[in-house]
Order: C-alpha cells, then sequence, then structure tokens
C-alpha cells in the first residue's frame, strides 16, 4: 500500500454563528452550518476540507453534504491521493447530489497530498500571484444599515463593494444604493441579485443608480435566462457575471455561445476544484473575465479558493469575504456518537490586510488548521 493512499474520510457537522445575518435576494442564514471534512493517509497524514451548503441558493442542506460524505467514504478508501483525478472522479460519483461536499472532499485530498509533498496549494496551482484583493459585502438591509456597513468598509480599507440587491421594491434598493454612494463615492460597486430580478428591473437599477458607478453586474436574471442575461447586457452597457448559471465547463460553453455574459464567478463549491479548474480553462478559451467567489464559508475553504485564484492568476474579481462575517471558529459535533460539540478552533491560510490577501506565506497544504 502507497503512503498516500487514502485510509478514511470522515465528516463532522460544523456550525459557526455570524456577525449579520448573512441576506441575499433569495433567503438568509443566521450561521454557517457547514461540514468539516478530514481525510487521513496511510502514513498519518491529515488534510482538511469545507462543504458549505446555502439552502437559499442551491437547496443542499448540511445534513445532505454529511450523508453524501459518508457515501463516497467507501468509494475512495483505498485510491492513490496522488492521482488527483481519478480521485475527483470518483468523488462525483458517490457524491453526485452535494456538490459542496465533493469540494470538501476534493479539497482536504489535496490538502493531505500538498502537506505530504511539502507544497502550498498555492503553487500547486501554478503561484502566478502572490496577493488577491477581496470586495467586501452589503447584504440585504435598510439603507442605514446599507450606510453604516459601507462606512465600516471604507474605514477597513475596502475599495470594492459588492451589494446584495433583489427581492424587494426597486426604491427600496435604489435608496440602499443611495446610501452607499453618499459614504463611499468612490469605491467600485457590484450589484449582486442572486437570480432574482426580471430584465426590466434590473435594467432599471441600473438607471436609476448610474451606470458609471456598476463595475458588474451579477446573475441580474434567472440562471437559465440567458437570453435575459445578454438583454441586461446589451440594454445596460455594464458588464454582466454569470453566478448561479455556471455549475461546468459545458455551461460555459453556453453562456459563451449566448453572449449573455462577460465574466464568470468560480466557486469551487458549486462544482468541486477539478471540475472549477476545467471552469477556469473554459473561460479563457472563450475569453471570458475570471472572477473568485463562495458560499457562506470560513478561512478553510476561501484559502482553497484563494490557493487556485492567485496560483492560476488572471482573477480581476475576488469575493472572498465571509469569513469576515464569522465569530470564532464555531462548534463541531460527530455525526454519530461522541459527547456533544465542541468548540473549534481556526488558525492558519492566507493572511489578510484591509482588502488583501496574502497566499505566499502559505507554505504547505491549504495552510489552515482545526483543532478542538
Amino acid at each position: 500500500m502507497a503512503d498516500t493512499t487514502i485510509r478514511e474520510l470522515r465528516a463532522s457537522r460544523w456550525n459557526v454563528e455570524l456577525t449579520e445575518s448573512f441576506g441575499i435576494a433569495t433567503g438568509a442564514q443566521a450561521r454557517a452550518e457547514n461540514v468539516l471534512v478530514r481525510v487521513t493517509l496511510s502514513d498519518g497524514t491529515v488534510g482538511l476540507g469545507e462543504a458549505a451548503p446555502f439552502p437559499a441558493v442551491n437547496g443542499e442542506t448540511q445534513e445532505d453534504a454529511v450523508l453524501a460524505v459518508s457515501r463516497a467514504a467507501e468509494a475512495l478508501r483505498g485510491l492513490d491521493a496522488e492521482r488527483f483525478r481519478v480521485v475527483a472522479d470518483a468523488a462525483r460519483e458517490a457524491a453526485t447530489e452535494s456538490p459542496s461536499a465533493r469540494a470538501a472532499i476534493e479539497t482536504a485530498v489535496l490538502d493531505a497530498f500538498t502537506k505530504r509533498a511539502n507544497l502550498s496549494l498555492w503553487k500547486f496551482f501554478g503561484g502566478a500571484e502572490e496577493t488577491l484583493e477581496t470586495d467586501i459585502t452589503i447584504v440585504t438591509g435598510g439603507p442605514a444599515h446599507a450606510r453604516a456597513a459601507a462606512e465600516r468598509a471604507i474605514a477597513a480599507g475596502f475599495s470594492t463593494l459588492k451589494i446584495k440587491v433583489g427581492g424587494v421594491p426597486l426604491e427600496e434598493d435604489v435608496a440602499r444604493m443611495a446610501a452607499i454612494v453618499e459614504v463611499a463615492p468612490h469605491a467600485r460597486l457590484v450589484l449582486d441579485a442572486n437570480a432574482a430580478l426580471s430584465v426590466d428591473e434590473a435594467v432599471e437599477l441600473v438607471e436609476r443608480i448610474g451606470k458609471e458607478r456598476v463595475a458588474l453586474f451579477e446573475q441580474p436574471v434567472a440562471r437559465d435566462d440567458l437570453q435575459g442575461m445578454r438583454a441586461v447586457r446589451r440594454r445596460t452597457r455594464v458588464r454582466v457575471a454569470a453566478d448561479e448559471s455556471i455549475r461546468s465547463p459545458a455551461d460555459v460553453s453556453l453562456v459563451a455561445f449566448e453572449r449573455a455574459a462577460d465574466v464568470v464567478n468560480v466557486k469551487v463549491t458549486k462544482c468541486g476544484v477539478a471540475e472549477a479548474c476545467d471552469i477556469v480553462a473554459a473561460c479563457r478559451s472563450f475569453n471570458l473575465g475570471l472572477m473568485i467567489g463562495g458560499m457562506v464559508e470560513t478561512k478553510l475553504a476561501m484559502s482553497l479558493s484563494a490557493c487556485l485564484a492567485a496560483g492560476r492568476g488572471g482573477f480581476e474579481f475576488v469575493d472572498l469575504d465571509t469569513p469576515l462575517f464569522m465569530k470564532e471558529g464555531g462548534m463541531l459535533q460527530e455525526p454519530t456518537g461522541g459527547s456533544g460539540p465542541v468548540a473549534a478552533t481556526l488558525a492558519g491560510g492566507y493572511e489578510q490586510s484591509g482588502s488583501t490577501l496574502r497566499v505566499s506565506s502559505i507554505l504547505c497544504g491549504h495552510g489552515v488548521t482545526v483543532t478542538c
């Protein structure tokens, strides 16, 4: 048996309280109900991954992810972590209905393999850039909340604000945007509707705000409405990003063919690490811009995504901010048995100063440790 053979794969429920509810147009999450995945190789090396299901986005739950990891454990046992594509294919087949579980499994396997090789995941992915500049999200809420959040963001050194829109009457979003612009007149603004608007609503929102203020409009209409996406691009003359519309490399080709977007938001949680790399390659082949994002994830999953984006290079938009919404390391609970939830401590990963994320300091794997 090779030292890099997968010996064990197990999952723990991982609940992390948020500093405020993470609200988007289609719902809100009061706490992160995620899953910590541990992969142990035959030589004892342990790799960590994180599943971050977000029911308001894709209907996937924490329990779905736990069950998917449990089903995948037998299929992956005995596979060689060095043959990552083989492992990724097995994970996709065993956990078809839970992309967040696949992402966590693949992350944990890569973390274990690169730890054993004494190699940073940033360098594993290519080592193209040492730092990234992330935005920060202003979640749903009233104008006063939006103004206060924008003030805090600018004071903390963020120059790009991502504003969740939709799910409320248009006038409310216009009022929120006015409050943000008042205190952050020079900020680069990214609007994100999470597929909640009609074409006419999206166009009117841009017109009311002023297209010169909008750097990007992310997923303004329903994921399958590619003609609607194209119409928003044509009528507003602002750049449009596809998020919910992209779950595979094949989706990239459809978006490109329909001229439905200028940018693609690559999220490992939507498809897994291997397929995310394929999506990046597809975007480049169709000359589509790149954005890296995530669900409501801790620094563990965000560090993997940061290593991917900086390692590959060329990501114009970076949305890796959800750890800033989290309190401490959360609570871990084994799926069965045990003595109840225990407090977790999370450390390592990228270094953050204001909006700057530095990955070059990560020495091996994604650099994140979780202890109880």
